[in-house]
Order: structure tokens, then sequence, then C-alpha cells
């Protein structure tokens, strides 16, 4: 069983790093790659990001800290902006795990939902909206952009989160490995002046 984990953790991982997939989205697909039944036993995402580390390190080392660095120049960009609206940077650009074909996810906690839609507006700012599952499994709204990232000199998808500002307090819980799960502008700014060249 280990071993058949193992395998679609692998298999996830490359899909991760080469085609930018989300994690739930790259087990599915691995399984499917690797002709297993629909029922198998998926890893956990922890499994999935531990995979991920060794995929970047054997296939990305050359590449991966520049790209992950533009990533997180474009996030805090786009945090500045957004100010007002208290955000923080989740998911692979946070974590460290992120390469080129990584969207930057920011999760924005806000007194009003619709003022952020009102300042998109205001900048000029085409978005989509959707609905996505959020920090606790509920949905929550997303405005999803396509943000222009000078460093890669390509387009990146960039998504926003749009929360409750009472949400804000579970938000930065520590997760099972004793991380924060998501930074602040004063955070992103830190990780950003600690990795200059």
């Amino acid at each position: 069983m280990d071993t058949l984990k193992s395998e679609i953790s692998a298999a996830a991982a490359r899909l991760v790093v080469e085609e930018g997939l989300e994690y739930g989205a790259a087990k599915r697909r691995a399984v499917k790659q690797l002709g297993l039944p629909g029922r198998s036993a998926l890893p956990g995402n922890d499994e999935i990001e531990s995979a991920v580390m060794e995929h970047i390190a054997l296939f990305c080392a050359q590449t991966q800290a520049r790209e992950l660095r533009a990533l997180r120049r474009l996030a805090l960009t786009w945090m500045e902006r957004l100010a007002a609206f208290r955000p923080h940077l989740g998911g692979a650009v946070w974590h460290g795990t992120a390469t080129r074909l990584s969207d930057i996810y920011i999760q924005l906690f806000c007194d009003d939902s619709k003022s952020t839609e009102i300042s998109l507006l205001d900048q000029r700012v085409n978005y989509v909206p959707r609905t996505v599952t959020g920090l606790h499994g509920e949905p929550v709204e997303a405005l999803s952009v396509h943000a222009f990232c000078p460093d890669l000199n390509e387009e990146v998808g960039l998504h926003l989160l749009i929360y409750d500002r009472d949400d804000q307090r579970g938000a930065l819980r520590p997760d099972a490995k004793g991380r924060s799960p998501r930074g602040d502008l004063a955070a992103v700014r830190r990780l950003l002046h600690d990795s200059q060249p």
C-alpha cells in the first residue's frame, strides 16, 4: 500500500510541477495515468508536498528559485495594491514549492465582500468571479485575474479569495508541521529579503 501511495505521489508531483495542477486534480489524474482503480487509497497533501519538493530538487533545481522569487514579487505587488483588505499569501508560492506554472493565491479578509470587486473595477482590472473551496472546506468567493509577471515575461493566474474579516483569526493557526499556512505583507517582504541572491 505504501509503495502504491509513493507511486501516486511521484506521478502527482510531476503533474503539479510540470503542468501546474492543484494537488487534488493531480492525485486523480495520477491514479488514471497509473491505470489504478478509481477508489485507490490516495496519499495525503503532506506526502504530495514532499514528492513535489523531491521532483523540484531533481528536475528544476536550476530554475525554480528564480521562478519562485518572480511569483513572490508579483504577489507582493498585488498585496500592496490590495493592502486595505488585509491580504495573506498562501499556497505553493507561500510554501516555496511554486514554479512558473503555479498560480498565486491571495486571501483577503474584508469588512465588506463587495469592496474588493469595487476596488478592482476602480483599478480597471478584469476578473472572473468563481466559487472555490475555502479555509474550512466551505465555498468561498474568488476573483481570478490574469496578471502579467515581468520577471517571467508571461501571464500568471492570480486568485483573490474573499473572506470575512472575522475569518482571519483562525486562518493563521500553524499547520501539522508547525508552519504558518499563509503570510501577510510583512512576512512576504521578509521572504523576498531573505532570498535575495
